[in-house]
């Protein structure tokens, strides 16, 4: 089953190929126009928590000033085993509102639709989407060297989690690694609290801090501490991070994160997460690895867990073809500890993902994608075939 399973993708892939190369309705990206390179928009635009008004400018400008830019997407899925949607989709409706209020303080949100499987069942009827308030910060600028903002935020544990969000067409690929997954329970993606933040320059190495405290996760530990902390024990995380002068498009760094996991009816657990990354984008190629180790111990117990998880993605845009192909690869490992009672249920994960992204213009992107996922010893593999168009507006 699964040698014709992907006798079929391939067929796929060629169909999809042919017809990106071949598609009137998208020569204008061909014709000269060029294309900004997904990874590079989504460093330079959308990577920090709050995206500003340019510094050069605010002196001049008149308070607030606002800015909306959007996000959107339609997929498709053909698996072997259901991991998901299959046949086609609609993806999150995005937007990103960025406004000025004078020439030191700045506010950023994100919002998001995301269509629901269960519309229009039970009583009353459930909505067509959720609509869900993924950013919201306000940012003081004091200087370079220190920017104090409060809100909600992608909680800055890892680079992927800070450097794509909402909105797929920032990043290269179609899925995010499952270890930073939306709704995912591996890495608290969501943080609400106060960050304080900086940099540099140290002679080139222009060192980067972060220092945040606030809400971990929630009675729900997927999701955080929106309406308030559940247990009065605040979260708080630090990380440090270099991008040198010597090396452009080179980023390492690393991170801590400390919590107290209360969920309703189980034991309390002290969470630590270690985290670490190598980040190198220059297109030709990009090279993103991050590993991060859960460790949860028991409170007043003797109970301790260790879980793993760690990927490593590699893509690169071709030169010929006006640069508008970038093939990629990504292998990614979860192990999850069988005696973690707060990671129960999460599966572990051998896996690879292997595709093209297609530039149709500067703001258009069409990706297709294989993956290949091995979740228990001795058993079949879940396999799919993924296609997707994704903008911004």
């Amino acid at each position: 089953m699964t040698a014709h399973l992907i006798d079929r993708v391939v067929v796929r892939l060629a169909l999809v190929g042919a017809l990106c190369l071949g598609a009137p309705v998208f020569s204008e990206a061909r014709q000269g126009e060029q294309v900004r390179p997904a990874v590079t928009d989504a460093q330079s635009a959308h990577s920090d928590q709050g995206t500003h008004a340019d510094q050069s400018s605010r002196e001049a400008q008149e308070y607030p000033s606002l800015r909306i830019s959007g996000f959107a997407n339609v997929d498709f899925s053909a698996q072997d085993k259901s991991e998901g949607p299959r046949g086609f989709s609609e993806g999150q409706f995005v937007l990103h509102l960025a406004s000025a209020l004078s020439s030191r303080v700045n506010f950023f949100g994100e919002l998001s639709l995301t269509p629901r499987a269960d519309a229009g069942t039970g009583g009353p009827p459930a909505t067509g989407f959720n609509a869900e308030v993924e950013r919201a910060i306000i940012r003081l600028d004091q200087s370079d060297q220190l920017k104090v903002s409060f809100g909600r935020y992608h909680t800055p544990i890892n680079w992927w989690n800070t450097a794509f969000h909402h909105g797929q067409w920032l990043q290269t690929t179609i899925s995010r690694p499952e270890m930073v997954q939306f709704g995912g329970r591996f890495i608290p993606v969501h943080f609400v609290g106060a960050l304080a933040e900086g940099v540099f320059s140290a002679s080139g190495w222009n060192l980067n801090y972060q220092g945040g405290i606030g809400n971990g996760r929630g009675n729900v530990i997927s999701r955080g501490g929106d309406a308030g902390d559940n247990n009065g024990r605040p979260a708080w995380l630090m990380s440090v991070f270099s991008k040198p002068d010597q090396a452009f498009g080179l980023q390492f760094g690393g991170s801590l994160y400390f919590d107290r996991v209360s969920v309703p009816g189980r034991p309390e657990f002290n969470e630590r997460i270690t985290a670490a990354h190598v980040v190198w984008l220059r297109e030709d190629p990009e090279i993103i690895a991050e590993i991060a180790d859960v460790r949860h111990s028991e409170v007043g117990g003797p109970l301790t867990a260790s879980s793993l998880a760690y990927y490593i993605q590699a893509a690169y845009r071709l030169p010929q073809f006006d640069h508008l192909w970038k093939p990629y690869y990504r292998f990614e490992h979860i192990d999850i500890d069988a005696a973690d009672q707060v990671f129960a249920g999460i599966p572990r994960l051998d896996g690879s993902t292997i595709g093209v992204r297609y530039d149709a213009s500067t703001y258009a992107a069409i990706k297709t994608e294989v993956r290949v996922r091995k979740r228990v010893a001795g058993q079949p593999n879940a396999n799919g075939w993924f296609a997707q168009i994704s903008f911004t507006f």
